[in-house]
């Protein structure tokens, strides 16, 4: 439970996208860095399926938003629902909302709304993420 109320306390914080507040979250968590394989995904049914404006986690996606899927092996790694992530080259902090097919090992998917041209143009990258693993 407390772990809920600090979660969405967090989540608050992060919306704001203020610094003050960032440093704030920044003292709730523990932070790793790894090396991931980056591709991007829009909310499109050719590339999700047929509900693609709704997550494997059950989350709703709205173009804007700064959401990540990850690969299933990374929910080991602290890597959960909605954690709060730094890209390396984008500005702010993305959040899991969805898993990728099995298939997938150590790689996120960023999500870029509809914008096709944008998820073709990033492609595929190896990148250094951020992560946050709550403090106990």
């Amino acid at each position: 439970m407390l772990y809920r109320i600090s979660s969405i306390i967090i989540l608050f914080f992060l919306m704001l996208n203020c610094k003050k507040e960032a440093e704030e979250v920044r003292q709730f968590y523990d932070w790793k860095t790894i090396q991931v394989t980056a591709t991007a995904y829009n909310s499109l049914a050719y590339q999700t399926n047929s509900n693609p404006h709704i997550t494997a986690f059950g989350d709703s996606l709205k173009p804007g938003l700064k959401y990540i899927a990850i690969s299933r092996d990374l929910l080991k790694k602290g890597l959960k629902h909605n954690t709060p992530v730094k890209i390396e080259g984008f500005e702010g902090w993305y959040l899991i909302k969805d898993k990728m097919n099995k298939r997938w090992k150590n790689r996120i998917d960023i999500y870029m709304g509809i914008d096709v041209k944008a998820a073709k143009k990033w492609g595929k990258k190896k990148i250094l993420i951020s992560y946050g693993i709550p403090k106990e």
